[in-house]
Formats: C-alpha cells, sequence, structure tokens
C-alpha cells in the first residue's frame, strides 16, 4: 500500500508543478496528428544581452572620458584614495580601475578635449 500511496504522490506532486508553471500563462498548439499540447510560457529575462553590452560600452566611454579630462596621473591617484576607503569606496576603485579598454578610449578621446 505505501509503494502505491507513494507513486500517488509522485503524480500529484508533478500535476502540482505543471499547474504552477502554467499559473503564469500558457499557450495551446494542435500537432500535426491533430493532438492539442499545451505548454507553459517560457519567462524572459528583464534585460536582454544587448542592454547589457549597452550599459558596458557606455560604462567603459564614460570612465575613458574621466581618465581624458583628469588625466591618467590624477586619475590613478584618485582611485588610489579610493582603494582605502569604507567597503563601498574599496569596490568603487576596484570597478574604477584602469583597464586597457579604457585607456585606449581616453587616448582617443584625449586630443578631442584639449
Amino acid at each position: 500500500m505505501s509503494v502505491q500511496h507513494q507513486e500517488f504522490r509522485g503524480r500529484v506532486s508533478k500535476l502540482q508543478g505543471k499547474h504552477r508553471a502554467m499559473a503564469s500563462g500558457y499557450s495551446a498548439r494542435v500537432q500535426k496528428d491533430g493532438l492539442i499540447v499545451v505548454e507553459p510560457r517560457r519567462i524572459r529575462s528583464r534585460f536582454s544581452g544587448r542592454f547589457v553590452v549597452l550599459f558596458l560600452v557606455a560604462f567603459l566611454g564614460f570612465k575613458a572620458f574621466l581618465m581624458a579630462a583628469l588625466g591618467l596621473d590624477s586619475y590613478e591617484e584618485r582611485v588610489a584614495r579610493l582603494a582605502t576607503g569604507t567597503g563601498v569606496e574599496r569596490a568603487g576603485a576596484f570597478v574604477m580601475q584602469v583597464d586597457p579598454i579604457s585607456r585606449w578610449g581616453a587616448e582617443k578621446i584625449g586630443p578631442i578635449l584639449r
């Protein structure tokens, strides 16, 4: 009796999972043989890959602009001061440290600013 009860509980659990998945939306389609198949809709991420790439490009452009406007020595000095601060400031210093892409961008933007 307990084996049958476990199988029953497993089937009920599977149905409950399917119900939870379909509670946020579903779509029905007809297969070639005429069978109607109902499937839960996929949940899409709010952030697309394009958004992430655009954000990174804008952030690296901002860093390059700061480096070009302040000068590389002054910029590195300010980042070093940030690195000696609180935990949030240290995290900011880590993110704002000089990287090859930003340095290249600063070299290209520098002559335009001067």
